[in-house]
């Protein structure tokens, strides 16, 4: 059981996963983040940036073109096993109760999300944690049209695996002492990416209390 959980935590750990699991296992959190209703704890943006900086200074043994072509790869067949997902289960997933890891707030967040930006949700919503591994999710609930997603998918995942893998080779390359300040460029990411998902919770909890107290008058 130790081994489980021990386990269980260097996938939370984008640098584990790059120092010991090399570029394969991040192949597969990107496609597990961005693919399985799972996986939406696994480390995302920060896991990019620190994939093409560790290229950058040699610590994660693959050249930047295939680092890129891969887990472009792996976000928009990750993309598409979601949204074959969302098709074949339809609303079950609203259904499904809650447990330690998924909670059913997190696909109503989604739900608002995708309904507020339309199919430009599987673009934007690749920066926002929780929201890029439901957004496609509901991408097929809502049967999008298979072309249009298709492009979003496409569109989406080439926008965020470039920008942020190329941004932490180049500063990488240019920055080389950049590598000892990796925890505070962890703590950055996580709090620029979940301030977002913070600020619609605090809404919703603040909509859903004037809803009582208007129930109550």
């Amino acid at each position: 059981m130790q081994e489980f959980w021990d386990s269980f935590l260097q996938l939370l750990d984008a640098e584990a996963l790059l120092r010991s699991g090399g570029f394969y296992l991040v192949i597969f959190v990107v496609f597990a983040e961005t693919g399985l209703f799972f996986g939406f704890f696994l480390p995302g943006d920060y896991l990019l940036f620190l994939a093409g900086l560790f290229c950058a200074s040699g610590m994660l043994n693959v050249d930047i073109t295939t680092l890129c072509l891969g887990l472009f790869g792996a976000g928009v067949l990750g993309n598409f096993t979601g949204y074959w997902f969302g098709w074949r289960t339809g609303p079950m997933l609203f259904k499904r109760k809650d447990t330690w890891l998924f909670k059913r707030r997190y696909v109503v967040m989604a739900e608002e999300f995708y309904h507020k930006y339309g199919g430009a949700a599987l673009i934007i919503g690749r920066f926002v944690p929780i929201i890029r591994t439901f957004a496609p999710i509901l991408a097929g609930i809502v049967q999008l049209n298979f072309r249009r997603f298709v492009w979003y998918n496409i569109s989406g995942c080439a926008i965020w695996v470039l920008l942020l893998t190329l941004s932490g080779f180049f500063l990488g390359r240019e920055f080389p002492q950049i590598i000892h300040y990796i925890e505070y460029i962890i703590v950055g990411f996580i709090a620029i990416s979940f301030t977002p998902i913070l600020i619609a919770l605090i809404r919703r909890k603040r909509q859903h209390n004037k809803k009582n107290i208007e129930t109550e008058k």
